[in-house]
This record gives structure tokens, sequence and C-alpha cells, in this order.
């Protein structure tokens, strides 16, 4: 599929429930946030994101979750990949999406910190398990750039 970047396809699970994650470049850089203290991520870092509700879009949920998370609207880019997980006992399937913002005025309301990150930091950082199924197909699409 193009655009998956080597990661599985949007439609691998069907019935699977659906969450969003939005990746912004800076170069070879990506943006991560660090999530407060507390809760199943609490610390972790993560791209931002989160479920998608009933009868809206990964776009709408891109674009409602970092208004939430963040204070910042987003221009929602390309679907870069796929990534299934489970969490709680049931299936999921993380879409990544990249996505695009004006600047760096954020306000952290479920985050502690945020940074540009090349994939070798966040490989080594304590990162989201679901998240971290993304960053293969991430390297591959960054080599190609």
């Amino acid at each position: 599929m193009p655009g998956s970047g080597g990661v599985s396809s949007r439609s691998a699970h069907p019935c699977a429930l659906k969450s969003v994650a939005g990746i912004a470049f800076n170069g070879e850089r990506l943006f991560i946030a660090r999530r407060e203290s507390g809760g199943a991520l609490g610390g972790r870092w993560e791209f931002p994101g989160g479920k998608v509700e009933k009868d809206e879009s990964d776009a709408g949920a891109l674009i409602r979750e970092f208004q939430e998370e963040l204070g910042i609207s987003v221009r929602v880019g390309d679907h870069l990949g796929s990534a299934s997980f489970e969490h709680k006992g049931e299936a999921r399937v993380l879409n990544a999406y990249e996505v695009f913002f004006p600047g760096t005025d954020f306000k952290l309301l479920v985050h502690s910190e945020w940074k540009w990150a090349s994939l070798d930091e966040i490989e080594a950082l304590d990162f989201a398990g679901s998240d971290r199924k993304l960053l293969s197909g991430l390297r591959q699409r960054l080599s190609r750039r």
C-alpha cells in the first residue's frame, strides 16, 4: 500500500478499535511528547494522538487530540503507516499520519515535556509500545527522503 512505510495496512483489522498518532517532521527529527505521571502511559514518550471516537474520521480525531493535548491546530497529511496492538484485552489498530503545525507555542495539557528527536534517540527512550511499532516504517520512509 503506498504510504504505508512497510507497516501493515489500515484495513488489517476491520473490527479493531482505532487510535491515531500524529507525526511531525523537522528534518530527520520527529516531534514527541512525554506523558505526565500517572495512568497507563504515565512518564512515557509518545507521538501525540489518541482514540478515534464513534463517527469520527482519523483526521478529525487528530485535530481534536492535538487541540486537547497541546492546545494547537494541526493540518493532517499523508498516512504514514499502521500498527496492530492490544490494549486492555481489546484489539486496536494505530494509524499514523503526518501532521503540520505552525509553531511550538504549546500548552502542555497532558504532557510534561516535548522535543524533536531522531529515531535513534526515540529507540533509546521509554516510548509507548504501540508507537514503537511504527519506528521501522518511519526509518524506511526517512531513508527515502
